[in-house]
């Protein structure tokens, strides 16, 4: 079944305004035990509407490369953030996800007029913002943000893979999978997972999560 597309609703709202340069922000990687939290900014020409965005989460990974590939191609400007697990460590996720949204936005080439984000408020913005629940399954330019990030993130975890193939990298992307808990256990961590959040698995503190 395909999945339902996420609408252009807030963005059409501004484009009637005369507000043109909306950049949706999303991030991937706030839960996984291991690697970095990865953000991505994206602009659409509102002449040039992508189709069939949706939520990164309810894609295959062969339809997110899809459309990775054609946002790349037809955005006006993306932007990309990637905080590493040390700085997790020492700011915690939710900051680390903030800086990592914060440099997207730095990242794009064109200064937004508004930005939407995936519920997560930021500020010292030069622009208004709003932060939608579930955004990435109901703002397109959110949804195309979300796979930006998330095959980036991916693929980061698949290169971390090759240095440390016991974990099972490639087939968890660092999340908390009964069989990378299982290698936790039998290997111990390596250099690249986040200690704050092997303190809460070892505290019984941490639940499973296989996507976020």
């Amino acid at each position: 079944m395909t999945p339902p597309s996420a609408p252009y609703r807030y963005e059409a709202q501004a484009w009637r305004a005369g507000v043109v340069r909306v950049a949706g922000l999303d991030e991937a990687g706030r839960g996984p035990l291991a690697g970095p939290v990865v953000a991505a900014a994206v602009v659409i020409d509102p002449d040039r509407r992508i189709k069939r965005l949706a939520d990164s989460k309810v894609l295959s990974p062969e339809r997110r490369a899809e459309l990775y590939d054609v946002i790349l191609a037809r955005a006006v400007g993306i932007g990309i953030g990637i905080v590493d697990h040390l700085t997790i460590d020492r700011i915690n996720i939710l900051q680390a996800t903030r800086l990592a949204m914060l440099e997207a936005l730095r990242e794009l080439k064109v200064a937004p007029d508004l930005v939407i984000t995936d519920y997560v408020a930021l500020s010292g913005l030069a622009c208004p913002q709003k932060n939608l629940v579930d955004g990435d399954a109901r703002c397109a330019t959110v949804a195309a943000a979300s796979i930006i990030a998330k095959v980036t993130r991916d693929r980061i975890m698949l290169e971390v893979d090759k240095q440390f193939p016991e974990y099972g990298f490639a087939r968890h992307k660092g999340y908390a999978t009964a069989d990378h808990l299982a290698a936790l256990d039998k290997h111990g961590p390596c250099p690249l997972h986040r200690k704050s959040f092997i303190s809460l698995w070892k505290q019984g503190e941490l639940f499973l999560l296989t996507e976020d």
